[in-house]
């Protein structure tokens, strides 16, 4: 399988190429705005042969990418974060036309993640719901897309839930929040915990990367997956399976 690489420069696209090749996988192109010594500035400078496109370049580029994958008719792993809500519109509009995986967080151990989320949140249905995420503190956006997808997965089984992003002042917790709060500091991989608390009991779902080549290994899985699909919008909840 001949896999393009975009944002092939950065941590994540240098660990996706450094283990495609130990997953039997061909990288086909390393795209990526710095350029480089073997490295195409522009997907479209590259029209050689291709299976799939994986992403971890940078949520602006999401009408670009789309539009290079849907001219090619090549599936795509989107694996940045940070998309707005147009962006992440222009992905849904191209998956009608090429099968798109796209996922805050690729790890496969999230994605259990928020299945057990879903599960809890179904049966404490009136408990409070608070989640922390941690990452380096070199990471831009605030809070984390895997926090949103967790939080997100608890909405799915409590709709009237609203999101609180902190907390400051002086005013009693509403029964429907979700409170997300973000910590950036050192050099944390990532974590995020999910606490479900009721008078009496408090149930704590915790996920830690410990190394960022899991994401990298995850961004493959998808892109082994991605391949065998027609035309739609996938998330890591189809790469589990049932």
């Amino acid at each position: 399988m001949n896999v393009i690489v975009n944002g092939a420069l950065g941590r994540m696209g240098q660990q996706v190429c450094k283990l495609l090749d130990e997953n039997g996988l061909t990288l086909a192109a390393a795209v990526d705005r710095a350029g480089g010594e073997g490295v195409y500035q522009n997907l479209t400078d590259y029209t050689g042969p291709a299976d799939v496109v994986i992403d971890f370049s940078n949520h602006a580029s999401a009408a670009e990418l789309v539009d290079y994958c849907k001219a090619r008719n090549l599936p795509l792993v989107a694996a940045t974060t940070g998309y707005t809500p147009e962006e992440f519109a222009i992905l849904e509009e191209g998956a009608k036309t090429v099968p798109i995986f796209q996922s805050y967080n690729m790890s496969v151990g999230v994605a259990l993640l928020a299945r057990l989320v879903k599960q809890a949140a179904a049966i404490f249905g009136g408990c409070d719901v608070e989640i922390i995420e941690a990452h380096h503190n070199r990471k831009a956006d605030a809070p984390s897309g895997t926090a949103l997808l967790l939080a997100d997965a608890v909405k799915e089984k409590r709709p009237d839930s609203e999101y609180v992003f902190g907390r400051s002042g002086q005013h009693k917790r509403q029964p429907n929040e979700i409170g997300i709060h973000a910590l950036r500091m050192g050099n944390v991989v990532g974590e995020h915990e999910v606490i479900f608390a009721t008078d009496n009991q408090t149930i704590s779902l915790k996920h830690q990367a410990h190394d960022r080549a899991l994401f990298a290994d995850g961004a493959i899985a998808a892109a082994r997956f991605i391949v065998t699909q027609a035309p739609g919008f996938y998330h890591m909840d189809d790469l589990l399976g049932p």
